[in-house]
């Protein structure tokens, strides 16, 4: 279960601050990539990487020469951080502006999974989350595939959610400007799924429904 510590207590707007683990696993449940945060003894680095949550713990996979890969395989303290937009806020005054957002912080060190079936059942875990039923239909990774991959996960127990919803906080002195003032509501919205011209066999239900997953 999450909690505040010295380093996840929201010290801006703290009554947008959540610590509570389904708010949490709702956030990371709904992002497709997260940023990594680390310093590597000569500069910070911020790194995007795709993600994905099973139980308590998140996690990433990569070549194991990459960069990113062999910063965290050597437990480097780090920071994740997850964004997801849901709003632009119009005020009446340029400076309460603001956004609705749902976002996550997450501190603490990455350990790499070693055992062959539990690498072999997280990327089943990773394909199912991109579209339910790829895992049973997508040609499984070979023994060259998996040495080459390293798939690592950090603890979800120091982490924070922070989430704005509403429209704009408007002093009482702007409320009767002649402005509009409102939410300019985003969404990610699946798009028509695009065969490549490789493509062999019928559409599976899951590309079928892609379009309407939302």
């Amino acid at each position: 279960m999450p909690s505040a510590t010295a380093r996840t207590r929201v010290r801006r707007l703290p009554e947008l601050a959540l610590y509570d683990q389904s708010v949490l696993y709702s956030i990371i449940d709904a992002a497709y990539v997260c940023h990594i945060s680390f310093y590597d003894g000569e500069s910070s680095h911020c790194i995007p990487t795709a993600c994905w949550r099973d139980g308590d713990r998140l996690y990433v996979h990569g070549s194991n020469g990459g960069r990113l890969i062999r910063q965290l395989a050597s437990t480097k303290e780090v920071s994740v951080a997850i964004t997801l937009l849901d709003g632009l806020v119009l005020a009446k005054s340029a400076f309460n502006h603001a956004m609705n957002y749902r976002s996550a912080i997450i501190y603490g060190r990455f350990d790499a999974v070693n055992d062959e079936m539990e690498k072999r059942r997280l990327m089943d875990v990773f394909m199912r989350f991109i579209a339910p039923g790829r895992e049973r239909d997508a040609r499984q990774g070979n023994a060259k595939e998996f040495a080459a991959t390293t798939i690592l996960g950090i603890a979800l127990d120091e982490a924070a959610a922070k989430v704005r919803t509403g429209g704009p906080s408007d002093d009482e002195s702007d409320l009767d400007l002649p402005i509009w003032a409102g939410v300019l509501p985003m969404a990610m919205l699946p798009q028509a799924p695009v065969a490549a011209s490789t493509s062999i066999g019928p559409e599976p239900v899951y590309v079928r429904q892609w379009q309407r997953s939302e």
